[in-house]
């Protein structure tokens, strides 16, 4: 599969290749942050097949937590547009960035311990309290 997407004002363009990890919708509390109240939906790539075609976006990873995600924006409008977990070989994409949205096809919710009551979750997606497997 190739992916390509980049931010609001076009300032930063990516490509992503290879075969998909993980199509997801995360309701964790800090993907609400980021996302503004929602859950958010991503495609997990492979990072070996991802790469910034346009401009560089600036990266913020908090100090406080242990094992943070480093996430990485647009400069100039401030999309966000990747993150990317320690130890994870994977760049995970929003897909509100991607130039054909219609490709993301989720698999399952996760972290739904923290879903709020306005999340909707499609009737029969397979649901995680966390990870799968954790």
């Amino acid at each position: 599969m190739r992916l390509e997407g980049g931010c609001y004002c076009g300032e930063v363009r990516y490509v992503a290749e290879g075969d998909p990890m993980m199509q997801a919708q995360c309701h964790c509390r800090e993907c609400q942050y980021i996302s503004g109240g929602a859950p958010n939906t991503f495609i997990a790539m492979p990072v070996a097949g991802f790469s910034y075609i346009i401009g560089q976006p600036k990266q913020f990873t908090r100090k406080d937590l242990e094992r943070a995600v480093t996430r990485e924006f647009c400069p100039e409008c401030g999309t966000h547009l990747v993150t990317k977990v320690p130890g994870l070989p994977a760049a995970i994409l929003k897909v509100g960035t991607l130039d054909e949205p219609e490709q993301f096809h989720p698999q399952m919710a996760i972290y739904t311990c923290d879903k709020q009551e306005f999340h909707a979750i499609p009737a029969g997606m397979t649901t995680f309290e966390k990870l799968p497997g954790h």
